[in-house]
């Protein structure tokens, strides 16, 4: 920790100690005012991560023949699906900073009120001037948010803020005049804290109220593991009464009531002493319930309607479970809906819905809300089933211990997808679920490639930091490897390995004395997990790029493998081909890694970069010139990188240090040895003076980011069809879709919503 956080902490726990009173937003702004001198500057070229750059292209996510394909019942069944999902995606806004919902709401009144062509001519810009205008907007509302999906930095506006005084007061908006005096500043400010997201010092956040510290967040962990609660479906917020903290856990639900039992906990007022502080700290903890309900409770109208037009009864209960858990707060609801989910093999309509990915709480314990609706690809998915029937021959070939493997592999359904609705901050390829580690280490779980995620994110053949002769390869091969990488990183990844636990009886899932003996040879601990810790408790903010770290090295490890190619239809002469550019991709993507680092505060902003970085590390300290990187000029005379690969040596040099590097990955996450796998990756990721200087090589020449932009359902008057809405790619149709998306009564509730609770998220 720098002198500068030290000093932050401390005048912060010393003045909070000093002055507790209930409005503690007050403490943090005027402590925050006078720690403004240790607030590190920005260079010009650093500030460019914080924008949405010009030249952001945006792609169309083409699901036009999937859904043409369904029948009007199956239209019908994805429409209200999708409309439940939007409803949900409302809540990222929620989830991710104090400006967010407002800004939505701010863009949704501006552009209902007016034209695009008429707010131009009212606030007299330029063409140059509305396009930024235009760009932040839709980035805006792809995001959900004013934090990138990717990396959870900041975005402020390339308008300069006078502009963007000039469009609120030309629009003539009473509501958004209103909006923008309680954020505008904050919208455009760059101090240290708001760059990216993050607990205390370290960021903002929306999931602890701004007030919560590392410490409070162990506090509340031990407590929650006291009762057996997982904290997926809730926000936690901190205030003082009568002197004494008091910690709020707050349920997300349609229900604000507390008496009701269909919840698994009991909801109420707790006083919790922890057993681990030192001195003993002692608090009152209240369980409610009733976030976001205005929004739960039109998600849940949603899920209702689809039930009409399920395909099966499995459906049904699935949908009958999750809306059990959103109106009542149940985790366990959803839980069960999870396990209906995985039952419903190869539907021809796919979908799953509700607070699943923990990678946006920096303290990795928190969901963000996330609803996917897509329609299964069947030629592909072809190939996916046939990797999972061969996966019982695969896994024997991982670098652990066969017990450290799951006692039976339960085949799960592997499908590819084109998404039609995909509603929440971001798209990913593919997706490894439920999360829930009971349900995925006993019962199974599901796999889905997005595969028209992946033709549209592969449409851009700029490539930077490698030969022109790489760069061919690359976008020759690019496809064929990611897919073979996805297939293996989601299947063989995340779906391999298994946690040593210890139930609340007492009774293991393992033989203590035989893993004992092989843990030892192999330099690992005999250290399990407890009863009520789970891998996401238990790793907390590590856990999410730890995990993606170990599947992505899978993906590496069993590229090569001769069988998985043949699945794919990789033919004997592109195999090589397609494992370098596996490979080369990788490594390129942990040098591009480096934009996502923070110097001095050492922080890393994307879980799944951070984990490509570590790849990195491990390949070049692996030796023998299989990767080296070498500081050039380019034709611009710019300062430059050159990346090299030896492809001769992935198999006799590289496998077998990922292999290595992948054995300790899986030893210390099954064995929960959290300070053993912190150590070893922190050596990784620490980033040196050479690798610092180019990262202002890599921000430089980074390449824009591409936003997506989906389509909507609509039902056509009278005739009880579904018409899919299609948009051209340009930040008018990104602002279109949001129109159509939400009407005016979608958005009743939500400034209410953010009235309640902005004060927790002062900074």
């Amino acid at each position: 920790m720098s002198v500068c956080r030290c000093f932050r902490s401390g005048i912060k726990k010393f003045i909070c100690n000093k002055t507790k009173q209930f409005k503690f937003s007050t403490v943090n702004i005027k402590i925050n005012r006078f720690l403004n001198t240790t607030k590190m500057a920005l260079t010009e070229m650093e500030k460019q991560i914080y924008t949405i750059d010009k030249e952001t292209q945006i792609v169309i996510l083409d699901c036009k023949d999937a859904f043409n394909n369904l029948s009007k019942k199956e239209k019908l069944y994805a429409h209200y699906l999708s409309r439940s999902s939007w409803s949900g995606a409302l809540i990222c806004l929620y989830q991710c900073s104090k400006e967010s919902p407002a800004l939505f709401l701010m863009f949704n009144r501006i552009f209902r009120k007016h034209s695009l062509d008429k707010i131009k001519q009212l606030a007299k810009l330029t063409d140059d001037e509305f396009h930024d205008f235009k760009l932040y907007s839709a980035a805006i509302l792809t995001y959900f948010g004013n934090y990138k999906d990717f990396g959870d930095t900041k975005i402020v506006p390339l308008l300069p803020k006078e502009k963007f005084d000039k469009v609120i007061s030309a629009v003539g908006d009473e509501e958004c005049s209103k909006l923008w005096s309680e954020i505008g500043d904050s919208v455009y400010s760059l101090d240290e804290r708001v760059r990216q997201l993050g607990l205390g010092d370290d960021g903002v956040t929306t999931y602890l109220s701004s007030n919560c510290c590392v410490e409070d967040n162990e506090f509340i962990k031990e407590f929650m593991a006291s009762k057996n609660i997982e904290g997926y479906n809730t926000r936690l917020f901190k205030y003082t009464t009568n002197g004494d903290d008091v910690f709020e856990i707050r349920f997300a639900s349609t229900n604000t009531s507390n008496d009701d039992t269909a919840v698994d906990i009991v909801l109420g007022e707790h006083r919790f002493t922890s057993s681990k502080c030192e001195p003993p700290r002692s608090a009152v903890i209240k369980l409610t319930r009733g976030d976001y309900s205005v929004l739960m409770g039109k998600m849940v109208a949603n899920l209702e309607k689809a039930k009409e037009f399920v395909s099966n009864d499995v459906e049904g209960k699935m949908l009958n479970e999750y809306i059990k858990s959103f109106s009542s707060g149940s985790l366990n609801a959803h839980k069960d809906g999870s396990r209906y989910w995985i039952r419903n093999k190869s539907p021809v309509v796919e979908t799953y819905i509700g607070f699943i990915e923990t990678y946006k709480d920096p303290t990795g314990i928190r969901g963000e809300f996330e609803g996917f609706v897509a329609v299964v690809n069947r030629e592909m998915s072809a190939k996916f089933g046939n990797l999972v029937s061969r996966a019982e021959n695969i896994l024997p070939r991982m670098p652990w211990p066969k017990s450290l493997e799951k006692d039976e592999f339960l085949k799960p359904d592997f499908t590819s997808l084109d998404v039609l609705t995909f509603a929440s901050s971001g798209c990913p390829a593919g997706i490894n679920i439920p999360n829930y580690d009971e349900i995925r280490q006993g019962e199974g779980f599901k796999n889905v490639s997005l595969g028209n995620v992946i033709l549209a994110q592969s449409k851009d053949k700029r490539v930077t930091f490698i030969s022109d002769e790489d760069s061919e390869l690359l976008n020759e091969h690019k496809i064929a490897a990611f897919e073979v990488q996805v297939a293996c990183h989601e299947l063989l990844g995340h779906g391999s390995g298994k946690s040593l636990n210890q139930t609340e009886s007492g009774e293991f899932n393992f033989d203590k004395d035989a893993i004992s003996i092989e843990l030892e040879k192999i330099g690992g601990r005999m250290l399990w997990y407890k009863a009520g810790e789970t891998y996401d408790s238990k790793f907390g903010s590590l856990s999410s790029s730890y995990e993606e770290c170990r599947a992505e090295c899978v993906g590496l490890y069993l590229c090569s493998e001769s069988d998985i190619l043949d699945i794919f239809g990789v033919s004997e002469s592109q195999r090589s081909d397609v494992v370098y550019v596996n490979w080369l991709s990788m490594v390129r993507a942990g040098v591009m890694a480096l934009m996502f680092y923070t110097p001095g505060r050492g922080v890393w902003g994307q879980a799944h970069m951070h984990a490509r970085y570590a790849i990195l590390q491990t390949l070049l300290r692996a030796g023998k010139g299989l990767v080296e990187i070498e500081e050039t000029v380019g034709a611009d005379g710019k300062p430059d990188l050159l990346i090299k690969l030896d492809r001769r040596q992935i198999e006799t040099v590289g496998k077998p240090a990922i292999g290595e590097f992948l054995r300790k990955l899986q030893v210390y996450k099954s064995t929960a040895d959290v300070e053993a796998a912190k150590a070893m990756y922190d050596d990784l990721t620490t980033v040196d003076e050479k690798f610092i200087k180019w990262r202002d090589i890599v921000i430089m020449r980074r390449l824009p980011r591409k936003l997506l932009l989906q389509s909507n359902t609509v039902l056509v008057d009278k005739s009880n069809d579904v018409k899919l809405l299609e948009y051209e790619s340009t930040p008018e149709g990104v602002i279109q879709a949001m129109l159509d998306r939400y009407s005016e009564s979608d958005l009743t509730g939500m400034k209410e919503l953010w009235d309640k609770d902005k004060e927790y998220f002062s900074v």
